[in-house]
């Protein structure tokens, strides 16, 4: 039954830098599923920039942008699992919802599932997404859409985690630890 942790905060806070340092950390075969879609130009060199940064470290990864149940079973052999981020997962799902079906209900049902996939595996999963609760309410309403689709899904996700960690200008706060 794998150790589920949980990171989050701001943009730019320090959170992915964080987790994969905490990934490194461990012992054993490490997988990175990446969600982010290459949107344009500036993205892609981003992305490139993420994946030299794991480069040496003993990283293999896979880009999956809406299916990361499948990612997970795909890949049981890695003992250390880092999903970043949980935020683009979310936005991907709701731009792929062409039946605009995709509700809060509908998010926690994906998240538990997640969740469970995660729990299923032997080792660590480290998940990284963005703390969305603390910024002002967007003025129009898929942006307030996409906020609280993130904040069930943080919410799912930290209830089923055994860490909760909150990266505030780079620096790591435990919030909960079950262990």
């Amino acid at each position: 039954m794998a150790e589920i942790i949980l990171i989050t905060g701001g943009s730019r806070s320090g959170k992915s830098r964080h987790a994969q340092q905490l990934g490194e950390s461990l012992p054993g075969q490490k997988l990175f599923i990446a969600t982010c879609p290459v949107t344009d130009e500036e993205m892609r060199q981003r992305i490139e920039r993420h994946r030299l940064d794991r480069q040496g470290a003993g990283w293999q990864t896979v880009e999956e942008t809406v299916d990361l149940e499948q990612a997970l079973t795909a890949n049981g052999a890695a003992e250390v699992v880092l999903i970043d981020c949980l935020t683009l997962w979310i936005n991907n799902l709701l731009f792929t919802d062409a039946a605009n079906s995709l509700d809060e209900e509908a998010v926690s049902v994906k998240a538990r599932k997640l969740a469970e996939a995660c729990r299923a595996r032997s080792g660590v999963v480290i998940m990284v997404t963005n703390e969305v609760g603390l910024g002002i309410v967007p003025e129009n309403a898929l942006a307030r859409r996409y906020r609280d689709l993130v904040g069930r899904c943080n919410q799912e996700i930290a209830a089923a985690a055994d860490k909760v960690i909150m990266s505030i200008c780079g620096i790591p706060l435990n919030v909960k630890e079950t262990k």
